[in-house]
Order: structure tokens, then sequence, then C-alpha cells
């Protein structure tokens, strides 16, 4: 499956990378042992935006987020982020992005609002702006009540949202989310969105794995698939839809009792490129696969002609879980972990 996307920003001479692009990744690899767990990815992330990128479980996701924040170096190819390079300019980089790691990392003797502060002055904000920072930060997670206690008396939720926090203390242009939502509770979990929407809506860019289908259509702008350390696919959220299913054109007859009839007329006409009409009695409804405008015309057309009456028209793309389906050959959660363990010995 062809998801070449082409890039038409300008190029910018002294880095190579187009105008516009946060973070720019070319031929990267990196091995454990025999294992390859990123084998030539490529991937841009547009600034101001979320990239969204999903594949099961050893896919290489947490491995390309460790090289770009450089806690890992990679083996081979490039990574720009933030106009710095991952391997030479590391310290000028660790400035300006933020990370969250799949686990919580936080000091358990320190009060959140400690943790927090200290963050704060480890980056350089003076001590009022670090006060206010982790006041804020602790109120838009819900920790206000719990900022005076030990982290080692929280709840995992509670550690997983401080956590967080510590990743937006400093304002990041760039954040990387490695599956940052993993056990938290719906509520949570929309605190977070919510919070990951404002920092974009106030020009920061975000890196976000997830295995969360729901959690990707929620905030990426655009996807990218790896599996075995490959991009096999990218694009927006309805593009990768429409590329891997087309879409479904569901019909409501006003007369349930022609519903049969009308599936009969759109299959014997045998309009050009459309197949596979099925009819849900249950539903009262006439789906039928297309895959363009002019299918969609050509087959509302001919039942107009025809005399049937209407009573609704849509039309629905597969879910992200079935996209994410139809590209791995299997389902979120699914596959064995190839390469977690390696993974967090090395980091």
């Amino acid at each position: 499956m062809d998801m070449t996307r082409i890039d038409k920003n300008p190029i910018d001479s002294g880095t190579g990378v187009a105008a516009g692009t946060a973070v720019s990744v070319r031929g990267l690899v990196k091995h454990f042992g025999d294992t390859k767990a990123l084998d030539g990815v490529d991937l841009d992330v547009r600034e101001g935006t979320v990239l969204g990128v999903l594949g099961p479980n050893g896919a290489g996701k947490t491995t390309l987020v460790r090289c770009l924040s450089t806690l890992l170096v990679p083996d081979a190819g490039s990574a720009t982020v933030a106009g710095f390079d991952v391997v030479k300019q590391p310290r000028q980089l660790r400035r300006t992005i933020g990370l969250t790691g799949q686990y919580a990392s936080v000091d358990e003797k320190l009060s959140g609002r400690e943790n927090l502060y200290m963050i704060g002055r480890l980056l350089d904000l003076s001590r009022k702006d670090s006060r206010t920072r982790a006041d804020e930060l602790l109120e838009r997670f819900s920790l206000t009540d719990a900022a005076k206690r030990p982290a080692m008396t929280y709840s995992g939720g509670m550690r997983r949202r401080l956590d967080l926090a510590a990743s937006m203390i400093g304002h990041p242009a760039v954040l990387y989310l490695d599956e940052p939502t993993t056990g938290l509770d719906p509520r949570t979990r929309n605190e977070v969105w919510d919070e990951v929407r404002r920092m974009v809506a106030e020009g920061a860019t975000v890196l976000l794995t997830t295995q969360y289908m729901e959690e990707a259509e929620q905030l990426a702008s655009e996807l990218t698939v790896i599996d075995h350390g490959k991009v096999i696919a990218n694009g927006g959220v309805n593009e990768l839809k429409a590329k891997v299913g087309g879409r479904t054109l569901q019909i409501r007859p006003a007369d349930p009792d022609q519903l049969g009839a009308m599936a009969r007329a759109v299959t014997e006409a045998g309009l050009d490129g459309v197949s596979g009409t099925q009819v849900i009695p249950d539903e009262g409804v006439l789906n039928v696969p297309i895959l363009s405008d002019e299918q969609l015309t050509a087959v509302v057309g001919l039942l107009g002609a025809r005399g049937y009456g209407i009573a609704h028209i849509g039309t629905h793309l597969p879910s992200l879980d079935e996209v994410f389906l139809a590209i791995t050959g299997q389902k979120t959660g699914d596959a064995q972990d190839i390469h977690r363990e390696t993974e967090e010995v090395a980091a």
C-alpha cells in the first residue's frame, strides 16, 4: 500500500529541514544486539500540531521517542528537533523538549509541589515562576489537595498525572508523550487531552505514541504507523481511513419494504466500481461501498431515477481500529512485546 506523502514546504538550506517542521527524522536506525528496533524511520512533525505514532507493542515507538529525546543514540540516520541535531546538540535540545514516558518517574520523597518546583528550577525558571507554574499545573491535573503530600503516598493515577505535569512545566516547544494515558480513568484522561490541546493552541508541537485509537482521533492531526521498526503508513486520520477501506454509503429508504428492491437495483445496474452492496435488515439500511464522490452521486441518482424515496443518506468511514488491523494485520494490544525488555535495559 503506497502511503507516500509529498511535503510541499520549502527546504531550509541551512538545516535541510522543511520550513515549519518541528521534528524531522531521516533513515533512523537503532539496534539492540541482533534486533533492529528502528529500521530506517522517516517522519516529519509540523510545528504546532500533534503527530500520532501508532503500532503494535514492540514496533519501535518507544525506541523512536528515546532517540528523539537524547536518551538513546541512534546507530544511523539523522534527526532534528526544534532546530537542534539530536546527536550533535543534545544539551540545547533538552531545554526545548518535554517527555512523559510509559511509566511515571517522580521523586517519591518529595511532595507533588516540590517535584514540580524542582523541575522548574532545573529548567532555569525563577523561584517565583517555578512556584506559579507548579501551582497552575497542580490545579489543572486535580492535584492541589495532595500538593503537600509525598509522592510515595499518591495512587498510580496521581503519580501519572504528576509526571505529565512535570513534562509540561517548562513550556516545551516539543513534547513527547509515550502512551501517556495508559491506566488513567476516563476523567483524568480527558484532563490530559485538554492540557495537550491547550499546549498545542499555544504553539507547542506534540509527538504522541498511543494504543488508544480514540486518543489518536481526539488529538492527532496526522498519523504515522510503525511496525517492525519501519513506517508502513502515514497521513491524516480520514485519509488513512479512506485509503484502507473507502467509504460506505448508508441509505435508509422512505418505505422499508423497498430495501431489497433498492439493493437489487444497484447491483443489477453494474455501476462502475460499485460492488458489494449489503442489506442490513435490523437497521433498515442499505450499505454500498464507494470510493469516490462520483460513485455516491451515481448510486443516489440511480435510485432517484427508479422512483425510490430516500428518508436518510450518509457516509461512514472505517474505524481507526479497522484501519490499524488492515495495515498491520493485528489488533491493538494483540502483538507480543518484542523489543520492550531490551529497550528498558538500554535506557
